[in-house]
């Protein structure tokens, strides 16, 4: 091929023996096949890209097809330059200008990419951090591509980059330090959407004991709001590595236990039926996978019970165990079964 591809250039050369004559015949054609691509991208590919499912590569076709016909022109430019042996300021600025056109192109690929990404994340979770960290993406890109593209023209003016590089380098370094724990929970923050741990109003409870609802997650930071109508707000970077219950994993359904106590004496079977038949007279519980008192324990001064039943939704869980207790206690006493309190029996000797 690249046989083939030199001898078209000697036969470019003999057909047209003059330098000048050739960098315009090269100039003419990389304008009309400039056009010919932007023809073709307005009339035929942005046509196809329509019938799509996705707009993405509508978004990609309508940032890119002016700096696409740019960068086909600057390339024939550079081209057009060889015949004539010009080896001056104006190939660098031709080559330094291409250079910078592709990066763009590469770039904006890769932001609307990001972009598209983003919005079908957010559809997947109900955290606005979406609306924070696609930005912060998009912007990463667009500075990291920027650093690229002048490094590049700095290669083209054949300037020595490397102690640029180790100013960067150092740079960054001197940075990332001082940034380090900003940094941890940011990164912290974009772990916690991609593990999808928990959402905006789930219950959870932390490693270090709080209990609450999950109120906002930010970039840089989780606020928490316990029941007692407080807001504890939790470096991502923390939290990231910390272990948390979630009672709305795997389902919004929880289970609710009242512990209670009768005296020696009474019968087991009875308690059990009086109990149950308490939990089954409240509305908005649930007997599956199971609901039923037991017996667990013979405690110093009572014989101790649970009752044990699901709700639906954790968020009445608190409200209906306090309704079954109320419950448990007015069956038993109803049914004539003693609810012991603390005693203690002490013996005196005489001496």
């Amino acid at each position: 091929m690249k046989m083939a591809f030199e001898q078209y250039i000697l036969l470019f050369q003999q057909l047209v023996p003059n330098p000048w004559m050739q960098a315009l015949v090269l100039i003419i054609a990389t304008v009309i096949l400039s056009k010919i691509t932007q023809v073709v991208i307005e009339k035929v590919v942005i046509h196809i890209t329509k019938k799509t499912k996705t707009d993405v590569d509508d978004k990609i076709i309508e940032q890119t097809k002016n700096p696409l016909f740019f960068l086909v022109l600057f390339i024939g430019f550079r081209l057009a330059l060889e015949p004539l042996g010009i080896n001056s300021i104006v190939e660098k600025v031709v080559e330094s200008v291409a250079a910078f056109f592709f990066i763009y192109i590469l770039g904006s690929v890769i932001t609307i990419s990001i972009d598209s990404w983003g919005h079908v994340l957010a559809k997947k979770t109900r955290t606005p951090v979406d609306e924070t960290l696609i930005p912060l993406l998009q912007k990463t890109v667009k500075v990291l591509f920027f650093i690229i593209a002048v490094l590049w023209v700095l290669h083209i003016g054949e300037i020595d980059i490397t102690p640029y590089l180790a100013g960067l380098g150092l740079g960054g370094l001197v940075l990332g330090l001082a940034l380090q724990d900003s940094l941890k929970n940011i990164f912290g923050g974009i772990s916690i959407i991609l593990d999808r741990n928990f959402n905006i109003g789930d219950k959870v409870k932390l490693e270090s004991g709080e209990l609450g609802e999950i109120l906002d997650i930010g970039l840089r930071s989780t606020k928490l709001q316990t029941y007692d109508q407080e807001v504890i707000f939790i470096p991502n970077g923390q939290l990231a590595n910390m272990r948390i219950q979630n009672y709305v994993r795997p389902t919004r359904k929880v289970r609710v236990v009242v512990n209670f106590g009768v005296e020696y004496g009474s019968d087991v079977d009875k308690v059990k039926k009086v109990v149950n038949a308490a939990l089954k007279s409240m509305k908005d519980v649930s007997d599956i996978p199971y609901m039923d008192a037991v017996f667990t324990e013979m405690g110093e001064f009572a014989m101790l019970f649970q009752a044990r039943f699901f709700v639906d939704d954790y968020k009445i869980s608190y409200d209906k165990k306090l309704e079954a207790t109320q419950k448990i206690y007015e069956a038993l006493k109803a049914a004539n079964i003693g609810i012991p309190f603390p005693t203690r029996t002490v013996y005196m000797k005489k001496t």
